[in-house]
This record gives structure tokens, C-alpha cells and sequence, in this order.
């Protein structure tokens, strides 16, 4: 197996605390290499400062993944359903409906132009076959799409958690800068000359 479809290991993580938060989640046979790159992505753009905001970055990046999963996950299901949809309309009329619903599912094109025939032809469209295989699939679909909104809704949740523990750093820091600028400030200040006593 190559190493695009291993799972990671810590060591590959571009965090310090890697070899404490252990190996990704990656299922095997995902693309080591777009988590890597995800896993990089994010940390530049948000640049953890500390073992807390790591923590929380792996989080929100598996938390990122295992939403493009589960899309990919519904896609495919949907890929599937109507591929047997296909098979099913073109069983009669072509001895390879299978091979050729196959293929077509794959993204062949002469089979693609094959099944828009067939199916023009019997007056049904992609659509309707497509809206027939999301009626079979339904309760999957609608499960897949709650198992989303959980993990969008815990992504947002990590999120909000690094925000917060950024402000008061945040406000702290400004702070200094403001205390910094006015210390600098005031030795250059014109100094007025004390009243005399009349």
C-alpha cells in the first residue's frame, strides 16, 4: 500500500505536541497527503501559539475532515443509488445494463451518452432517476446530513473556544503595546518648566 493511503502518524504532524495527540483519524485508504496539507493550511492561518490552541487546531482539523468524509460519504451513496437506477432501466433494454450503469457511475463518458439515450428514449430524465434513488435513500441521507450538522456544529463550537481564549491574550497584548507606545511616549514629551514662586 502506498503511503498516500496509511494513515499518518504524529510524527508528520507539523504541531510540537503531535506525538502527544497520537496518529490522525484518517481512515485507511484517505489521502495522507490532503490532511497533511489541510493539517498545514490551518496552522499557518491560525498559527497556535501554545499546547492548548495545538489541541484545539487537531480538533478543529479532524473536525474539518470528517466533514469533507461525510460528504464525500453522501455523495457517493447518492452515486450508488443511482446507479442502481440506472441498471434497473436499462435492464431490458441492453444485455451489460450492469457493466454499462458501472461505468457510467465511474464517469465514463460513452457510457453516459449510452444511458442518456436509453433513458431519453424510454422518456425518463436524471433527474427523476436521481429523485427516485434519494426516496430509497432517504433516511441515510437524512442521517448522514444530522451526523453533519453535528460536526459542523462541534467544528464552529472548537472554533469559538480558540476565539475565546485568544481575546483576553488578545486584549493583554494591546494593552502593552498601549503601556510600550506611552512609555516610549513620554520621555520625548516637551518638558514645561516648573512655576516660580512669586
Amino acid at each position: 500500500m502506498t503511503r498516500s493511503s496509511e494513515p499518518t502518524t504524529a510524527a508528520s504532524l507539523p504541531l510540537p505536541t503531535a506525538p502527544l495527540l497520537g496518529g490522525s483519524s484518517l481512515i485507511r485508504g484517505e489521502n495522507v497527503r490532503s490532511y497533511d496539507e489541510l493539517l498545514e493550511r490551518i496552522c499557518a492561518t491560525l498559527q497556535p501559539r501554545d499546547s492548548l490552541e495545538e489541541i484545539w487546531i487537531r480538533d478543529i482539523v479532524d473536525l474539518v475532515w470528517e466533514t469533507f468524509r461525510l460528504r464525500r460519504a453522501k455523495a457517493n451513496l447518492m452515486t450508488d443509488a443511482a446507479r442502481d437506477q440506472v441498471a434497473s432501466k436499462l435492464d431490458g433494454s441492453h444485455p451489460r445494463a450492469l457493466q454499462i450503469a458501472r461505468d457510467w457511475a465511474a464517469g465514463d463518458e460513452d457510457a453516459a451518452s449510452h444511458v442518456e439515450r436509453a433513458l431519453a428514449s424510454a422518456g425518463l430524465s436524471m433527474d427523476r432517476l436521481v429523485a427516485r434513488a434519494m426516496s430509497y435513500m432517504f433516511k441515510d441521507m437524512e442521517r448522514l446530513d444530522r451526523m453533519l450538522v453535528s460536526v459542523e456544529n462541534r467544528r464552529s463550537a472548537a472554533l469559538r473556544e480558540l476565539a475565546n481564549y485568544r481575546a483576553p491574550l488578545a486584549q493583554k497584548l494591546r494593552r502593552a503595546i498601549a503601556q510600550a507606545e506611552e512609555a516610549e511616549l513620554v520621555p520625548d514629551a516637551p518638558r514645561l518648566a516648573a512655576p516660580q514662586p512669586a
